[in-house]
C-alpha cells in the first residue's frame, strides 16, 4: 500500500495576500487569493498519495471556503511563514504520528493531483526533500519521512536553504504544476497555459490580462 501523506498549507491573511498582483486584478485581489488557494487544497485533497490537508491561516474569510472543501483548519499563530509551517505540522503530526508530512505553498492555481503524486512518491524515499519553483529561487514543497525533524526554511531564496540544510532537491520531468506558483501578473499567465483549476479560473474569466511580451516580462491589462 502506498504511503500517504499529511500535507501543509499556509494561507496568509487575505488584505496581505498576493499584492503584487494588484495591479493587474484591482477589486478581485483577495477573490483571487481565496480561489488560487481553494484550487491548490482541491488538487492535493484529490491527490491518491494525500490523507489529509491541514490548512494553517488566521483569515476566517480563507478558513470557511477551504473547510468546506474538506481541510482540517488550524489557527495561524502570525509569527512568521516557517512557524505557521511547523504549527500545522505538530498538528498533522498528531493525527497521524506513521505519516509523512509535507509543506505545500498555497499558490498552486494550475496543480495537477497527478503531479503531485510523483512528487510524493518520490519524497518518499528521502529523509526531507523540496521542490523548486519554477524560477529554480524559491521553493514550492518541502517534505520530510516519519520521526525526520520538520524544519521548513521558506522565504527568499528558499532552494538555497533547503540545499544546505541537507533536503535532497526533487528533478522530476513532468511536474510543471507544481513547480508554478503564482506571484506576478505573469506567473499567473503561465498559470494560465498550464491550465487552472475552477475556483481561479472563474476569477480570471473576469479579469483582462495582457498578453506576455517578448522578454517574458508581463504588465497588467
Amino acid at each position: 500500500m502506498s504511503i500517504r501523506w499529511s500535507l501543509v498549507i499556509p494561507v496568509k491573511t487575505l488584505v496581505a495576500a498576493k499584492t503584487r498582483l494588484a495591479a493587474a486584478t484591482g477589486p478581485h485581489r483577495t477573490r483571487l487569493a481565496v480561489a488560487v488557494a481553494c484550487d491548490t487544497v482541491s488538487a492535493a485533497l484529490s491527490c491518491p498519495l494525500v490523507a489529509r490537508v491541514v490548512v494553517v491561516t488566521a483569515d476566517p474569510a480563507a478558513a470557511g471556503p477551504l473547510a468546506a472543501l474538506g481541510a482540517d483548519v488550524v489557527h495561524d499563530p502570525d509569527r512568521g511563514l516557517n512557524t505557521a509551517l511547523r504549527t500545522g505540522a505538530a498538528h498533522a503530526v498528531r493525527l497521524a504520528p506513521d505519516a509523512p508530512v509535507g509543506a505545500l505553498q498555497a499558490d498552486l492555481p494550475a496543480l495537477r493531483p497527478a503531479e503531485l503524486a510523483a512528487v510524493l512518491a518520490a519524497a518518499a524515499e528521502h529523509d526531507q526533500a523540496f521542490v523548486p519553483d519554477a524560477l529554480d529561487v524559491g521553493t514550492t514543497f518541502y517534505g520530510v519521512r516519519p520521526g525526520v525533524p520538520f524544519t521548513p526554511r521558506f522565504g527568499g531564496e528558499s532552494r538555497a536553504k533547503h540545499l544546505a540544510g541537507g533536503a535532497k532537491e526533487l528533478d522530476l520531468p513532468g511536474i510543471d504544476s507544481v513547480r508554478r506558483d503564482v506571484d506576478t501578473p505573469g506567473d499567473l499567465r503561465a498559470a494560465v497555459a498550464l491550465g487552472l483549476g475552477r475556483h481561479t479560473a472563474a476569477v480570471v474569466a473576469d479579469l483582462r490580462l495582457s498578453p506576455a511580451s517578448p522578454d517574458g516580462e508581463t504588465g497588467p491589462g
